[in-house]
């Protein structure tokens, strides 16, 4: 389970190399500028300018320069935009890219640096990030291509004031959830439960879950010509399970993204499952007693439970800049990895730690006893070792591919497909996009 929480730490060398180097080529007082383009908005966005703040304040010989861009689509696209034929910007140092567009990033073979390779020139060394965090960003070897800078997976939230009217507890299974949403159906609430992010947490995390295979070659972790392949027995089922509440008004669909949310905020749902970095802008909106728990699962499956995944993002290095420039941001994200700055920035941003010694940190801080909730997701993370369809997923066209499936649910929602009909025609409609990509890429 936790034990090997205490066996993970991030080991932090000093930049001795890069030091003596910066120190013999610049002028006095000079410092050389680390630019980072980043999709970080609202609370997260300025805790992590406030950490620049600090890497700056903490040395003379690199000053990095935070710039919000937008969303991660809008980030992604102006970092390519400074690739075009005749284009005047300056591609940053760092850009902050989706997990969904990782393969994407390695597609690009001459737009990134691998960062196992900077800090290897640096003399550095960072270890202890969690398995399902570190997942999306590591080669076959299990290298860093990437930092890890933000991660959350999907919990069940519910109104502790509406259970109590109902007199139930929260599911542990989904097999005890009929009995549930009955009662509170019963006792006025016309959405019983509901869902954000229907792909990510339905489909994804389901199959993580359960220890089931979301698509073929390791969920497309080692590479290859990868094939969706969730249309699985467990996938039909669950999706049939949700498609008889939505018949019986129990289950209500809002939209692709956080709309759901909303609703559940506002009192009009009962029971939500969304992301765990959702936590601090619920409590802070709902009128009600806020409770989490950890995400239910189907019993009779031997594996389950077994781990959620991690959504995260990451800081990609682009290439082209100066070795000395290298050594900067080997620095900056040695400073990112330190303990204390990763407890800290996952107790102020809501995202789960990063790294072992983080959440060992924060546990000997007494955060969860004060904050358990915030525990929760962290415990769902590290409930098992992750296994290869438990590790993380990477597809090309990914974001696409939820669309796809979003597409396919709706379907469902609207009674014009089964569920095995909407699943096999998802899977056979996202591996015509990967057939397709791989004749592009081939093309190259």
């Amino acid at each position: 389970m936790l034990r090997c929480a205490i066996l993970g730490r991030v080991i932090v060398g000093r930049l001795i190399v890069a030091c003596a180097l910066a120190c013999a080529a610049a002028p006095a007082l000079a410092q050389w500028e680390i630019r980072v383009w980043h999709a970080m908005s609202g609370a997260q966005g300025a805790e992590f300018d406030s950490l620049v703040q600090r890497f700056n304040a903490a040395q003379q010989d690199y000053r990095v320069v935070s710039a919000y861009k937008g969303s991660y689509d809008e980030t992604l696209a102006a970092v390519l935009d400074t690739r075009r034929r005749g284009s005047r910007a300056v591609p940053p140092h760092i850009v902050q890219v989706h997990e969904t567009g990782t393969a994407e990033m390695l597609a690009r073979r001459d737009l990134t640096m691998p960062l196992w390779q900077i800090l290897q020139d640096a003399g550095e060394r960072l270890e202890g990030y969690l398995p399902p965090v570190e997942a999306p960003f590591t080669d076959t070897d299990g290298r860093l291509l990437a930092l890890p800078i933000s991660a959350a997976t999907p919990v069940l939230y519910y109104n502790r004031d509406a259970l109590r009217a109902a007199k139930v507890e929260p599911p542990t299974t989904w097999y005890e959830m009929p009995k549930v949403l009955a009662a509170l159906a019963g006792a006025g609430y016309g959405c019983a439960f509901t869902t954000a992010y229907p792909s990510w947490v339905l489909l994804e995390n389901m199959s993580a879950w359960h220890d089931q295979r979301f698509a073929t070659h390791r969920n497309g972790m080692e590479g290859g010509d990868a094939r969706l392949a969730f249309n699985s027995r467990l996938m039909v089922r669950w999706i049939s399970m949700l498609s008889t509440w939505r018949e019986s008004g129990y289950f209500m669909y809002w939209g692709r993204g956080a709309e759901a949310e909303a609703r559940f905020a506002a009192g009009h749902c009962a029971l939500l499952t969304s992301s765990s970095a959702s936590y601090a802008a619920l409590r802070a909106r709902a009128g009600f007693d806020l409770g989490v728990a950890q995400l239910p699962y189907y019993d009779d499956f031997d594996e389950a439970p077994q781990n959620t995944l991690a959504a995260t993002a990451g800081l990609w290095v682009l290439a082209g800049k100066p070795p000395t420039e290298y050594f900067g941001v080997a620095r900056f994200f040695a400073f990112l990895a330190q303990p204390e700055v990763q407890a800290a920035w996952h107790q102020k941003s809501g995202e789960i730690p990063l790294t072992y010694a983080a959440y060992e940190l924060t546990r000997k801080q007494g955060f969860y006893a004060a904050n358990p909730a915030q525990e929760i997701a962290v415990r769902q993370v590290l409930l098992k070792l992750p296994t290869w369809d438990s590790r993380g997923i990477r597809l090309g066209q990914f974001p696409r591919i939820r669309g796809i499936i979003n597409e396919e649910l709706e379907e469902v929602w609207g009674g014009k497909k089964s569920a095995l009909d909407a699943l096999n025609a998802a899977v056979l409609r996202g591996n015509v996009l990967l057939e397709g990509l791989e004749k592009t890429d081939a093309a190259r």
